[in-house]
């Protein structure tokens, strides 16, 4: 047990100071970069609305749950098929929080690469559903005009950087670093080196269990760099960073409803091809072969004696994780006021503070209603306004989610 706090504590030492500088961008660019400026430059089935889409998605931190209303949003507002493809494959792999996040415990090398790869395969993922897969029309009615948010911008920057994003990932982020502790202590430091010369075998067992299991880019991190360090190659925990956060079995559903089955198939097919491909040219190239050696090994002592700024760093990380997490844990148990004109829809399939977003922004585009609020923690929508029950299920359907009913 003493290992295990012992392991936990040194990844969260290493860490803590590139997310709370990768968190405070994030925040940056949600308020400053209007939602309009993606959706004006990703319309048209080009190859220049799928390379914008690569581009502006990459840095965004979304997570596979929360890219995919945010995706079909864009994609009701004339984006492209190719373009929601490319900005889908691209986005959650990375964003600017994971690669300071890479860079702090894996190395240059994979930060560097891990962006790249994530707009190699966007890009290639859209040309192939521009080819493959018809694109009609997107939502005429759509009403595309939203007021911006309202309060003070520095504010507005550190509550989405330091509350909402972490309510977003903080759970999953710590549920990361668990396993990787875990991983650490218990995994036999001879298990991957039975396959040692068998990378594509490693691969395929690290997609088997990265595939279908959610994990955001930035909780990837800590799992992939404990495997390395148990003798998983470094072309197989690349492959980890790129398809764990890249898609999982609930994005794969809703993508099929709401796009189509040929669409999914690319959309999976591409991310799995490609990280395998990528995993190839980190073996063949050496990228990450001395992972962690100089905490490992020159100098140990710095594993158990961290520096006092990255100790004020962790406390800070850990009690916004706590704090946003509390409110998270509490928000189950908001009392929906039922007033004239206000009605509470069930909703399945919100996740995040994104979730949030989109659900409120589709139900606000319904004639007649005056306000929305949404509840990723209950599943509940509460709109005030006159609105019939089918447009209340479009809206839902719209915004990539499952229509449940009026909560009785």
């Amino acid at each position: 047990m003493a290992s295990f706090f012992e392991s936990f504590l040194m990844v969260v030492n290493q860490m803590s100071p590139f997310l709370l500088l990768g968190f405070l961008i994030a925040g940056v660019l949600h308020v400053f970069v209007p939602k309009r400026f993606y959706a004006r430059y990703l319309s048209g089935s080009n190859r220049l609305a799928v390379v914008y889409a690569a581009l502006l998605g990459v840095p965004l931190p979304l997570c596979s749950c929360g890219v995919i209303p945010t995706a079909i949003g864009l994609r009701n507002e004339r984006a492209s098929k190719g373009a929601v493809a490319s900005f889908l494959i691209a986005t959650p792999q990375t964003g600017i929080d994971s690669i300071l996040a890479t860079y702090s415990l894996m190395g240059l090398g994979f930060a560097v690469v891990r962006p790249v790869a994530a707009m190699v395969t966007g890009i290639c993922g859209g040309l192939l559903v521009n080819r493959f897969v018809p694109d009609n029309t997107g939502c005429d009615s759509c009403n595309t005009t939203a007021s911006a948010p309202a309060g003070n911008r520095l504010w507005r920057v550190l509550h989405y950087a330091y509350f909402q994003m972490i309510q977003d990932i903080g759970l999953r982020l710590i549920v990361g670093l668990l396993i990787a502790a875990l991983i650490s202590v218990a995994v036999p430091d001879e298990f991957f080196l039975r396959f040692a010369h068998q990378p594509i075998l490693q691969m395929l067992a690290v997609l088997l269990i990265a595939v279908p299991m959610y994990i955001c880019s930035t909780g990837s991190i800590p799992v992939a760099a404990a495997l390395m360090m148990k003798g998983l190659s470094p072309g197989a925990a690349f492959v980890m960073l790129m398809a764990g956060p890249a898609v999982n079995m609930a994005s794969i559903l809703v993508v099929r409803k709401s796009l189509g089955t040929r669409f999914t198939l690319i959309y999976l097919l591409t991310i799995i091809g490609f990280a395998v491909l990528f995993g190839l040219i980190i073996n063949g190239i050496g990228i990450g072969d001395n992972i962690l050696a100089p905490a490992t090994t020159c100098c140990p002592g710095a594993i158990h004696s961290p520096s006092v700024f990255r100790l004020i760093c962790s406390a800070v990380l850990v009690l916004f994780i706590f704090n946003a997490l509390i409110m998270k844990f509490f928000s189950r148990f908001k009392h929906e006021t039922a007033v004239t004109g206000t009605t509470v829809y069930k909703i399945e399939g919100m996740h995040c503070n994104h979730c949030k977003a989109a659900m409120e922004d589709s139900a606000l585009k319904i004639k007649g209603i005056t306000a929305a609020e949404a509840n990723p923690a209950t599943g509940t929508l509460t709109v005030t306004g006159s609105a019939t029950e089918n447009d209340i299920r479009r809206a839902v359907e719209k915004a990539g989610f499952k229509y449940v009913g009026i909560k009785q």
